[in-house]
Protein backbone atom coordinates (compact mmCIF):
# COMPACT_ATOMS: atom_id res chain seq x y z
CA UNK A 1 0.00 0.00 0.00
CA UNK A 2 1.32 3.24 -0.87
CA UNK A 3 0.36 6.17 1.25
CA UNK A 4 0.84 10.23 1.34
CA UNK A 5 1.46 11.91 4.47
CA UNK A 6 -0.09 15.26 3.27
CA UNK A 7 0.25 18.37 5.76
CA UNK A 8 -0.76 21.88 5.22
CA UNK A 9 0.79 25.29 7.26
CA UNK A 10 2.39 25.92 9.97
CA UNK A 11 2.62 21.78 10.49
CA UNK A 12 6.82 22.46 10.03
CA UNK A 13 6.82 24.07 13.16
CA UNK A 14 5.96 20.84 15.25
CA UNK A 15 8.02 19.98 17.97
CA UNK A 16 8.27 23.86 18.58
CA UNK A 17 5.02 25.58 18.34
CA UNK A 18 2.74 25.35 20.77
CA UNK A 19 4.21 21.97 22.32
CA UNK A 20 1.25 22.49 24.90
CA UNK A 21 -1.48 22.00 22.09
CA UNK A 22 0.76 19.97 19.40
CA UNK A 23 3.04 18.32 21.52
CA UNK A 24 7.09 18.26 21.41
CA UNK A 25 7.81 16.22 18.61
CA UNK A 26 8.51 17.38 15.09
CA UNK A 27 7.51 15.89 11.36
CA UNK A 28 10.60 13.86 11.03
CA UNK A 29 9.08 11.81 14.54
CA UNK A 30 6.31 11.34 13.01
CA UNK A 31 7.31 10.07 9.93
CA UNK A 32 9.54 7.48 11.50
CA UNK A 33 6.93 6.87 13.61
CA UNK A 34 4.55 5.44 10.82
CA UNK A 35 7.54 3.65 9.16
CA UNK A 36 8.15 1.60 11.97
CA UNK A 37 4.82 0.72 13.12
CA UNK A 38 3.92 -0.12 9.39
CA UNK A 39 6.47 -1.68 7.72
CA UNK A 40 4.43 -3.20 4.78
CA UNK A 41 3.49 0.53 3.09
CA UNK A 42 5.36 3.07 1.79
CA UNK A 43 5.13 6.24 2.76
CA UNK A 44 5.55 9.62 0.96
CA UNK A 45 5.67 13.39 2.79
CA UNK A 46 4.59 16.63 1.88
CA UNK A 47 4.26 19.46 3.95
CA UNK A 48 3.70 23.02 2.77
CA UNK A 49 2.20 26.41 4.28
CA UNK A 50 1.03 27.19 0.37
CA UNK A 51 -2.51 26.38 -0.65
CA UNK A 52 -1.89 25.71 -4.79
CA UNK A 53 1.41 23.00 -3.73
CA UNK A 54 -1.40 21.22 -1.49
CA UNK A 55 -3.80 21.40 -4.36
CA UNK A 56 -1.24 20.03 -7.18
CA UNK A 57 -0.24 16.84 -4.45
CA UNK A 58 -3.67 15.93 -4.23
CA UNK A 59 -4.36 16.25 -7.85
CA UNK A 60 -1.37 14.24 -8.31
CA UNK A 61 -2.35 11.49 -6.05
CA UNK A 62 -2.94 8.59 -8.45
CA UNK A 63 0.36 6.90 -7.83
CA UNK A 64 -1.39 6.37 -3.76
CA UNK A 65 -3.72 3.97 -2.11
CA UNK A 66 -4.85 6.54 -0.08
CA UNK A 67 -3.85 10.01 1.78
CA UNK A 68 -4.13 11.03 5.48
CA UNK A 69 -4.42 14.71 5.63
CA UNK A 70 -3.91 17.64 7.99
CA UNK A 71 -4.59 20.23 6.46
CA UNK A 72 -4.43 22.99 9.22
CA UNK A 73 -6.22 25.97 9.46
CA UNK A 74 -7.25 25.59 5.71
CA UNK A 75 -9.60 22.82 7.42
CA UNK A 76 -11.79 25.38 7.87
CA UNK A 77 -11.38 27.77 5.11
CA UNK A 78 -10.09 26.33 1.85
CA UNK A 79 -12.99 25.25 -1.09
CA UNK A 80 -10.49 24.95 -3.27
CA UNK A 81 -8.82 22.22 -1.31
CA UNK A 82 -12.24 20.52 -1.00
CA UNK A 83 -12.93 20.88 -4.64
CA UNK A 84 -9.34 18.86 -5.61
CA UNK A 85 -9.99 16.01 -2.96
CA UNK A 86 -13.91 15.84 -4.34
CA UNK A 87 -12.05 14.95 -7.87
CA UNK A 88 -9.37 12.10 -6.82
CA UNK A 89 -9.33 8.28 -6.15
CA UNK A 90 -7.47 7.67 -3.33
CA UNK A 91 -9.50 7.63 0.01
CA UNK A 92 -8.50 10.16 1.94
CA UNK A 93 -8.69 10.62 5.74
CA UNK A 94 -8.80 14.01 7.55
CA UNK A 95 -6.58 13.65 10.89
CA UNK A 96 -5.76 16.41 13.25
CA UNK A 97 -3.22 16.43 16.00
CA UNK A 98 -5.84 18.35 18.60
CA UNK A 99 -9.41 18.10 18.83
CA UNK A 100 -10.55 20.68 16.99
CA UNK A 101 -14.33 20.94 18.21
CA UNK A 102 -12.60 21.35 21.84
CA UNK A 103 -11.00 24.70 20.57
CA UNK A 104 -12.11 27.71 19.33
CA UNK A 105 -15.73 27.87 17.42
CA UNK A 106 -13.96 28.68 13.55
CA UNK A 107 -12.30 25.57 13.88
CA UNK A 108 -15.47 23.52 14.56
CA UNK A 109 -16.17 23.35 10.90
CA UNK A 110 -14.46 21.48 7.92
CA UNK A 111 -14.94 21.65 4.62
CA UNK A 112 -13.37 18.71 3.76
CA UNK A 113 -14.68 15.97 5.98
CA UNK A 114 -17.28 15.54 3.46
CA UNK A 115 -14.80 13.81 0.79
CA UNK A 116 -12.86 12.05 3.08
CA UNK A 117 -13.44 8.40 4.28
CA UNK A 118 -13.52 9.89 7.98
CA UNK A 119 -11.57 12.26 10.69
CA UNK A 120 -9.65 11.70 13.19
CA UNK A 121 -8.77 14.12 15.87
CA UNK A 122 -7.58 15.22 19.18
CA UNK A 123 -4.44 11.90 19.69
CA UNK A 124 -1.48 13.91 18.78
CA UNK A 125 0.75 11.50 16.12
CA UNK A 126 -2.14 8.76 17.24
CA UNK A 127 -4.32 10.72 14.42
CA UNK A 128 -1.68 9.58 12.30
CA UNK A 129 -1.58 6.45 13.41
CA UNK A 130 -5.20 5.78 13.89
CA UNK A 131 -5.99 6.56 9.83
CA UNK A 132 -3.24 4.52 8.63
CA UNK A 133 -4.31 1.53 10.51
CA UNK A 134 -7.70 1.80 9.01
CA UNK A 135 -6.99 2.17 5.88
CA UNK A 136 -4.71 -1.16 5.91
CA UNK A 137 -7.53 -2.99 7.44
Amino acid sequence: MRILILNGPNLNLLGTREPSIYGSENLESLLLLLIEKFPSVTFSHLQSNHEGVLIDAIQDSEKYDAIVFNAGGYTHTSVAIADALAAVKPKVIEVHLSNILAREKERHTSLLAQHCLGTISGFGFDSYVLAVEQLTR
